[in-house]
């Protein structure tokens, strides 16, 4: 079964910056789409980004224009820079293959 593990989350400042990675068990060169979500709490779990092997990537509104995905196959790892953070980014945010395989969850705070 595949696994995934995210780390990189912890504790920034507004307008802050973080970087997520997650590595993979296995390669993840063949897999069709790995992407984010994150839930925070009293809110249903929304679409971060999305990530397609041919390059084609999808974005939450609500982090549009500052949030980026990316991928290094060499090291397995899928990444989500955050950029330009707000208090409402603040959420468990979760890796995952195609929707089937998530990580544990990392926690993200933004907090003044």
């Amino acid at each position: 079964q595949v696994q995934l593990v995210e780390s990189g989350g912890g504790l920034v400042q507004p307008g802050g910056s973080l970087r997520l990675s997650c590595e993979a068990s296995g390669s993840i060169s063949s897999i069709l789409a790995m992407g984010w979500h994150r839930q925070a709490p009293g809110k249903q779990r929304e679409l971060v980004a999305r990530l397609t092997r041919g390059g084609s990537t999808t974005y939450g509104d609500s982090v549009k224009g500052r949030f980026t995905i990316a991928r290094d196959n060499a090291k397995n790892v899928v990444y989500l820079q955050m950029n330009s953070l707000k208090f409402e980014d603040t959420a468990v945010y979760y890796c995952d293959v195609m929707g089937l395989y998530w990580g544990r969850g990392i926690q993200v705070t933004v907090s003044s």
